[in-house]
């Protein structure tokens, strides 16, 4: 088992100029990786009387993400990671491409929490860890000061240098085209409950300073029963520099229909290049419910490894078409659907949980 102890030296380095002005920029998530973060699921209340039933879902995820890179996972102690690596070599996977690191968390979801990786456009320059302040999407699950902490654990790590923005900012609530484009929502990025003393010009300008982009591109709202406010994840999604996957729903009785035919306009009026940006369209699942709650169910939360497309599905109809489509947009990696009913009743899926480390 390839078991990492925290390291005696708990902080890193602060890097002492913005990431942009140094050549940093976060990558587009197909960009090769060197791995990817997960935090082991540990604390029932996420997934309220069906903690047991995620496991399939979640540990097929790891399994098919280590054929291609490794899997890095944060667990509270050495007891935590022997029952975690007992599950993950019973499913199967590539256990060289396993490694975990004692970093405790308070919950899962790493997208959010976990470390924001760049690199420099002079390739002889090392990576870059960009540590953003969590307050578990507005302070709706307190505790989470353990997640807070797990950029600057993951940098001491790894001895990388860390730049600090000081204001709140999810991963999920960004997504990149590698090449100076990022698109996000208004709902939640300006959401007074994340950063209520920044307009949105100042919030353009860390994003800009931050993740090493130029154009910053908004869509409205999110789906109902994202307890984050409108994750750019479970909606819009580049998969490639000019191209975007957006999620639609043709049922006008659906809650969902209005806010997608919104941000689908808004996305119309996008240029990328000086060019119109493309648009390819997947008709959401059936709506998903559990204990009277709609939950989140999106194709969109997908996770891009370096050789698999790894999709939520959800016994729907629309399933196949979905991956079908996805199929077309990623044509040199294979996409792979599973099954993410019990799962999305913690209101997330694979993106939502993993964060990409590049090379």
């Amino acid at each position: 088992m390839n078991w990492i102890e925290a390291p005696e030296q708990t902080s890193s380095e602060v890097f002492k100029s913005t990431p942009a002005d140094a050549g940093y920029y976060f990558p587009a998530e197909w960009a090769p990786h060197e791995a990817c973060w997960l935090s082991w699921p540990h604390n029932p209340e996420t997934w309220p009387g069906k903690m047991e039933e995620i496991w399939p879902a979640y540990l097929e995820f790891i399994r098919v993400v280590s054929l291609s890179e490794k899997v890095k996972i944060n667990v509270k102690n050495f007891a935590m990671a022997k029952s975690a690596f007992a599950k993950i070599s019973d499913y199967g996977a590539e256990l060289d491409n396993i490694f975990l690191y004692e970093h405790p968390t308070n919950d899962a979801w790493c997208r959010d929490h976990g470390p924001a990786f760049l690199v420099n456009r002079d390739p002889s320059k090392p990576k870059l860890i960009v540590d953003w302040e969590y307050n578990a999407w507005g302070n709706k699950y307190p505790p989470y000061e353990l997640d807070n902490r797990i950029p600057g654990k993951v940098a001491a790590q790894l001895g990388v240098e860390v730049a600090r923005p000081g204001i709140v900012m999810e991963g999920g609530s960004v997504d990149f085209n590698g090449a100076g484009a990022l698109i996000t929502s208004e709902a939640c990025l300006l959401n007074p409950n994340r950063n209520p003393e920044l307009s949105k010009l100042d919030i353009e300008q860390k994003l800009r300073e931050y993740y090493g982009v130029e154009d910053i591109l908004w869509v409205k709202d999110g789906i109902v029963g994202d307890d984050t406010d409108g994750h750019i994840d479970d909606t819009v999604r580049f998969v490639d520099e000019d191209t975007v996957i957006a999620m639609t729903e043709k049922n006008r009785e659906d809650v969902n229909c209005e806010s997608l035919f919104v941000n689908r306009r808004m996305l119309e009026r996008i240029t990328i290049n000086d060019r119109p940006l493309i648009i390819h369209d997947i008709q959401m699942p059936e709506p998903i419910y559990y204990q009277g709650q709609r939950l989140p169910a999106s194709y969109a939360n997908f996770y891009i490894s370096n050789e698999h497309v790894i999709v939520p599905v959800f016994h729907s109809k629309h399933d196949d078409q979905a991956l079908a489509k996805l199929q077309e947009c990623f044509p040199d990696r294979t996409v792979v659907g599973i099954d993410s009913t019990h799962l999305v009743w913690g209101l997330g899926s694979f993106h939502c949980l993993s964060q990409q480390e590049v090379i």
